[in-house]
């Protein structure tokens, strides 16, 4: 009976429900109240899976990486990828201050919970709190640093530990490997099912949202949008383009060169998809070895993200000034911090970077969950959260080749003649 609803293509569906959520709340008015336990629904769905991700998909990740092959080329990908990441971010960050895409809502004024100030810890704090004295007990608060930590310290370690010359524990690594490989599969599959109810979900917490706040919540979501996608244009112009000038690489070449894995990347919004497209274009048309493109590649497609972390600066300021919040120096300098680690455990899959977000929101004390002004915030998000992700997938891509050229070029494994 449902078949014509799981059959239609989700995004369109979620936007679908984010413009019927907008028309129930305008007519509902006051009545939306009663739709509200359907918007909470989703919200907890989502909080439920979260620490799961975090540990299987990061430490399935790092555990897939082979510790023989991160010599010089490695060291080189992971700090460009760091740099990468902690520009994106810092350009979402000033984006979302400069053009401050929240401000005005108030849906705290809306709201019958009165917030406190959020209290940045000092960046030595917020350092030291990163290794956790129990892990346990981390898991059970959902402090997201420390079990990045842990979960990115048990991946190295079960990567070497698979690495090993000892077959006997080498196996029983494996077998670890596996079970955990599988486990996140069975995460993704689970992620599947609770977007297939995002469209009912987005419908509520909309229509909750414009019956409280009314029809000024529309123009902040058309706004937010701009935004974003301006950010990310400075991003490729800027980070991409300067990197590939100081390589002497002509930057609008490798634009042409890379338009059939962007186009792919903005369409099928996941870089796991766009991957043999983007293998065989750095190989084929750009002329960079095996060697490097087969080891950059997917390892950008795990780890650098900097199109989901600037979206994610952009919008936790977005939440912030939506509830009439501000956030300090030292808040915003944890948003990096967090957007980055996060990055790493983003899987490369459609509304991977939504589910992210809340990561980064929690990580200052944004806390998403039922009944508080934060969630109406977030709701709003993910119902543009199509929008936004077709524009961070391709940037994360564009990224992914601008880093594999970068290493290509000081490793001498690309052929120039093909870009003559």
């Amino acid at each position: 009976m449902f078949n014509w609803y799981f059959r239609a293509n989700l995004p369109l569906r979620v936007l679908i429900g984010l413009v019927l959520g907008v028309f129930a709340g305008l007519i509902l008015k006051d009545k939306v109240i009663y739709l509200k336990p359907f918007g909470e629904l989703f919200v907890r769905l989502l909080k439920m899976i979260i620490v799961p991700v975090i540990i299987l998909t990061l430490i399935s990740g790092a555990s897939n990486i082979e510790p023989s092959r991160l010599g010089k080329i490695g060291i080189k990908v992971f700090i460009y990828y760091f740099i990468a990441l902690a520009f994106a971010t810092t350009i979402g960050l000033l984006a979302g201050n400069i053009f401050a895409p929240g401000a005005g809502l108030n849906l705290q004024g809306t709201h019958p919970i009165t917030l406190k100030h959020l209290q940045a810890p000092s960046i030595i704090d917020v350092l030291l709190n990163i290794v956790p004295t129990n892990f346990i007990e981390a898991m059970a608060k959902g402090d997201i640093l420390p079990i990045v930590f842990f979960s990115l310290l048990f991946g190295i370690a079960l990567a070497f530990i698979r690495d090993s010359k000892n077959e006997k524990l080498k196996a029983s690594a494996e077998v670890l490997f596996q079970i955990l490989h599988s486990s996140t599969e069975v995460i993704f599959k689970m992620i599947r099912w609770i977007l297939e109810y995002a469209p009912i979900g987005v419908f509520a917490l909309m229509a909750y949202t414009i019956g409280t706040v009314g029809p000024k919540a529309v123009g902040p979501l058309a706004y937010v949008v701009l935004v974003v996608y301006i950010a990310l244009i400075f991003q490729i112009i800027i980070f991409y383009g300067g990197t590939l000038s100081l390589l002497k690489v002509n930057f609008w070449k490798f634009l042409k060169k890379a338009q059939e894995p962007f186009l792919m990347a903005f369409t099928t919004r996941s870089s796991d998809a766009t991957l043999p497209v983007t293998i065989a274009t750095a190989q084929e048309k750009m002329g960079i070895s095996e060697a490097v493109s087969a080891f950059t590649l997917p390892l950008g497609a795990k780890f650098n993200m900097d199109g989901t972390t600037l979206y994610e600066g952009v919008c936790a300021l977005f939440v912030a000034q939506a509830i009439g919040l501000h956030l300090t120096l030292a808040q915003q300098l944890i948003v990096i911090l967090t957007a980055i680690l996060a990055s790493i455990g983003t899987a490369g899959v459609p509304a991977a970077g939504a589910i992210m977000l809340l990561l980064v929101l929690n990580s200052v004390g944004l806390k998403v969950e039922p009944g508080k002004p934060e969630t109406l915030a977030y709701a709003m998000i993910f119902g543009i959260d199509a929008l936004l992700d077709m524009a961070r997938t391709a940037t994360n891509v564009l990224g992914d080749l601008t880093a594999t050229t970068f290493v290509a070029k000081l490793e001498h494994e690309i052929d120039m003649s093909k870009w003559s």
